[in-house]
């Protein structure tokens, strides 16, 4: 009699714990903008657009979540293009060497109410430093367009340009710098 009620409890686990979903972020709804003071007049942005990488999201232990991120340096608009060229050249961001940033996430802290603190390492430039994001997760569930399980999550996070060897102007100019990322990603 207790082997039937051992099988029956092998083939429920399984079905009632939720499994981590894997995704892929869809570049054309993922949107990074960088945010800074300038001489303490203005807080231009700058948006580095065709940021793609995966997120594995696990719902009921989010501790188990994880997020790998490439961001595509060399298409950095200022919407100035003087300094659009300006961040590209060897002195700030040298996209000529460096084309591309990264971040991997290294844990992930559930904060309650679809908050979560996103700990990870950011390489910019060759230099990797920890960086923490506070995000909220959006939105989880099929999305009505792609027809796929989808999930979206908004985000900001706060750097020193110094870190990274971008400290052209400070003080100035800021040393912090405010990353703000929105982005939609889809089931593998």
């Amino acid at each position: 009699m207790a082997l039937p009620l051992l099988a029956v409890a092998s083939l429920y686990v399984p079905f009632s714990q939720a499994e981590a979903m894997h995704y892929q972020l869809n570049p054309e709804h993922t949107s990074v903008i960088v945010t800074w003071t300038h001489f303490g007049f203005s807080h231009p942005t700058a948006d580095i657009p065709n940021s793609g990488g995966s997120l594995v999201f696990d719902k009921d232990q989010p501790e188990q979540s994880r997020v790998d991120v490439t961001l595509p340096i060399t298409q950095i608009d200022s919407h100035v293009a003087a300094l659009t060229k300006e961040f590209k050249g060897a002195e700030y961001f040298d996209t000529a060497k460096y084309p591309t940033a990264t971040f991997h996430s290294t844990k992930v802290v559930a904060k309650g109410d679809n908050k979560f603190d996103v700990e990870g390492n950011l390489t910019l430039k060759g230099i990797t430093k920890p960086v923490t994001l506070h995000a909220t997760l959006n939105q989880q569930g099929m999305h009505p367009m792609v027809k796929k399980q989808a999930i979206g999550f908004d985000a900001t996070g706060t750097i020193k340009r110094s870190d990274f060897r971008l400290d052209k102007y400070v003080p100035a100019v800021s040393d912090d710098v405010t990353l703000t990322i929105s982005t939609e990603a889809y089931a593998k």
